[in-house]
């Protein structure tokens, strides 16, 4: 049970993790992202915020996977999963990691200027959400071994002798 909610938030969070880096990079904010890890470049920004998707959607159907067994709740939580990334992320870790020190972004002009990140973590979350409810369906659950096995043609009578 848990390992197939691991799966399906694996699967949300790549989703997530595409939209929001197409984002990003469409606002020049991928080589901020390599910057966490001593390389100011697109690529590697893209590459560390894909692996932070996958772990970020893997806690996602781990915590709240339970929650999300309808489309719509799973667009809530996810809804609210991404403002608390939002938090967690850009305004606690991330200057953090860049040697800023704690609390740094804490303050509500640091916040009101980091609202274009919220939409990202938002529009993240409401993509996760909804990949994590249809993830069964998704391209990659074959990947994961999820669903069940594919539907056998539909067997057809014999047509009748004349």
């Amino acid at each position: 049970m848990f390992a197939t909610r691991i799966k399906l938030g694996i699967i949300g969070g790549i989703m997530g993790g595409l939209v929001f880096g197409a984002m990003m990079g469409a606002m020049g904010m991928l080589p901020m992202i390599g910057k966490m890890v001593g390389q100011p470049n697109a690529v590697v920004g893209f590459l560390i915020h894909m692996m932070m998707s996958v772990g970020i959607g893997a806690g996602y159907g781990l915590v709240l996977g339970a929650l999300a067994k309808t489309t719509v709740k799973a667009l809530i939580s996810g809804f609210a999963y991404g403002v608390v990334w939002w938090v967690l992320g850009p305004l606690t870790m991330m200057p953090l990691m860049m040697g800023m020190g704690l609390g740094v972004n804490w303050n509500a002009a640091a916040a009101q200027s980091m609202m274009p990140s919220l939409m990202g973590h938002i529009v993240f979350g409401l993509v996760l959400g909804f990949a994590y409810s249809r993830g069964e369906n998704c391209f990659l659950a074959r990947l994961f071994k999820l669903g069940g096995t594919p539907k056998k043609d539909i067997e057809r009578p014999a047509p009748r002798a004349i």
